[in-house]
């Protein structure tokens, strides 16, 4: 194809809007949860956009997300047209990270009903942005796990890295289950395995340079949507996981012992053993029992402990349950100056957060956020290269130097 040929091709993109409902704020509304800082994510916090892939079989689509008004208008890069079936999957998408449903309105309404008379002031509006698919929730939740902020976006970094790969049929597909060590060995990592790490660069495919990662501009540089697609990829279905060798996967990503858990989720779902339709149905009414009942399905599940179960059940509209790790602790000393254990956790969990049943993790959450921005800005403001910088060591109070031990989540 000609350059101007390419050119053309790489400008086209295709415009609709959706209803929005009132108040909303697309801003609170993404960056309500550290969910939206992992790729493929991306917010520019200059135009106010969030824009990422989303798929649409057989295609995936570079979709960037803005508000006019009272409108959302999304933007379906790289193409003049969508068949109604394509602009459908799109949508539901984009509904399912904006908690755009009628149970999530009411649970809106309700937490800041509850919540406002004391906190009117607070950035945090009561919707907790999630990702277009229960499969990548249930993936981050386990990266979220037991490792501090940077590693864990520099795991999500190299999935969708590896999804480009995979799409465009480089040499890390020999790295299938069943090949040698030697063949998985051969395809070097770009994500170190250490728990912290300073990397913010992203692999070109053109010419296998790296470049840093940036905010956009303004909404005009999202008009050249395949480039940043390019860069990035989406995040990785089941299927392009369930074929991958483990030993492969938890070097090329930096994943550890969770390239294990991921694969066996993944061959799960293609396989029919894991039906995620019907978690997501049995979510659509929040009631106790239904909690239950998907609780028991997760603990099936190896490498969903008490905290990875109740991140995904947040995830799926559960807010009655605070997931807890050192995390949780910390911010109950430092916020609360409570000499709070493992042991007495839940129970001063209850005493804090019990008068807003059954949105404790709401109110909880709207706590964490606004002491997040209370350290570090405002995080819809934050450049992308930024938010390696939201560590445990960068939260602790200056005034308290003394060392506390780590505590491993029973993830």
């Amino acid at each position: 194809m000609e350059e101007s040929q390419k050119h053309l091709q790489r400008n086209k993109w295709f415009d609709f809007d959706m209803e929005l409902p009132s108040p909303f704020q697309l801003e609170q509304a993404v960056c309500s949860h550290g969910l939206f800082m992992m790729p493929p994510n991306h917010w520019d916090p200059l135009s106010k956009t969030l824009i990422r892939p989303l798929r649409s079989s057989p295609s995936s689509f570079l979709v960037s997300l803005s508000q006019h008004s009272q409108s959302l208008a999304v933007r379906v890069h790289a193409t003049h047209a969508l068949s109604p079936q394509q602009q459908n999957h799109i949508t539901a998408q984009v509904s399912r990270m904006l908690r755009f449903s009628e149970a999530e309105e009411k649970a809106v309404r309700e937490f800041r009903s509850l919540h406002v008379v004391d906190h009117p002031n607070r950035s945090f509006s009561g919707r907790v942005f999630r990702s277009p698919t229960l499969f990548e929730d249930m993936v981050k939740c386990i990266l979220l796990c037991n490792c501090q902020w940077p590693r864990t976006l520099s795991m999500a970094q190299a999935l969708c890295e590896l999804q480009l790969e995979l799409q465009n049929g480089s040499p890390c597909t020999i790295a299938v289950s069943g090949n040698s060590k030697g063949e998985s060995e051969g395809f070097i990592p770009k994500t170190p395995a250490s728990k912290e790490t300073r990397r913010n660069k992203v692999s070109t495919k053109d010419n296998g340079d790296s470049e840093e990662l940036r905010s956009h501009d303004s909404c005009h540089e999202f008009s050249n949507g395949n480039e940043y697609f390019s860069r990035t990829g989406n995040f990785p279905s089941p299927s392009e996981l369930a074929n991958l060798d483990e030993s492969f996967l938890a070097k090329r990503c930096g994943l550890g012992y969770r390239a294990g858990y991921i694969i066996e989720l993944a061959r799960a779902i293609v396989e029919g053993k894991i039906q995620l339709g019907q978690l997501e149905e049995l979510s659509k009414d929040a009631s106790l029992s239904n909690y239950k009942q998907l609780d028991d399905q997760l603990k099936q599940i190896r490498g969903y402990g008490p905290f990875t179960r109740a991140n995904v059940l947040m995830c799926l509209g559960y807010y009655h349950v605070i997931p807890t790790d050192s995390e949780t602790v910390r911010h109950l000393k430092q916020v609360h100056s409570r000499y709070t254990t493992s042991k007495t956790i839940e129970r001063e969990l209850e005493e804090i957060y019990g008068k807003y049943e059954p949105y404790q993790f709401l109110a909880f959450w709207s706590e964490v956020w606004d002491f997040y921005e209370t350290r570090f800005g405002k995080l819809n403001e934050m450049h992308s290269s930024d938010y390696k910088l939201i560590t445990a060591c960068n939260m602790r109070s200056t005034t308290n130097k003394r060392k506390r031990p780590s505590r491993k989540c029973q993830c």
